[in-house]
């Protein structure tokens, strides 16, 4: 498998993934080589309003306003990702403070801080902790079939009803996978 193959795109939770952790979940690789795999969770957003944990970048946040959980590890941890402007990041130039993910997704360091960053960036989310795999771990649950892997859109990391980006990626997709987007919460009551 190359390394980085995954970077920027898209782990879709199989609907029968039995990780509560991880269920009807969209992850963005953010980093994926021969050490393991990165992403964050990006339709888990929590009642915490980004306000409230990290004053001021609210201002520059796209909506909802909130912080979210990027997974299991290290929730403690923070993680921005932003999507930069051109006026402010000349082509392949992402500063010290923005590393690119995919075209012009990246993650931005948050000491940077909100009025710094704020004329450079259209579109920010905030993510506390993240989903981390060891060597060969993500392609052990891609091999069981626990994740589809598919192509992010740029709108999605920053999608402004997360609740409802596990069935907008699934639908966009062709043949099982987009009936997959229907899939019963509880199969049993179906």
């Amino acid at each position: 498998m190359d390394p980085g193959h995954l970077q920027g795109r898209l782990l879709v939770a199989n609907p029968r993934m039995a990780d509560p952790n991880f269920d009807r979940t969209v992850v963005l690789v953010l980093a994926h080589g021969e050490d393991g795999a990165l992403g964050v969770i990006l339709n888990r957003p929590l009642d915490t309003g980004l306000a409230e944990a990290l004053p001021g970048w609210e201002a520059v946040a796209s909506p909802p306003s909130l912080l979210f959980s990027g997974g299991p590890v290290e929730p403690a941890a923070a993680i921005c990702l932003a999507r930069r402007t051109s006026a402010r990041f000349p082509a392949g130039d992402g500063g010290e403070w923005w590393k690119p993910v995919s075209g012009t997704v990246g993650t931005l360091d948050l000491d940077t801080g909100p009025q710094a960053a704020g004329a450079g960036v259209d579109g920010l989310r905030v993510f506390a902790g993240y989903a981390g795999w060891a060597p060969s771990q993500l392609e052990a649950e891609l091999e069981a079939g626990g994740w589809f892997v598919v192509d992010a859109s740029e709108g999605d990391a920053f999608y402004p009803h997360p609740e409802l980006l596990w069935k907008v990626v699934l639908r966009r997709q062709r043949g099982t996978l987009r009936l997959l987007s229907a899939y019963p919460a509880d199969p049993a009551m179906n």
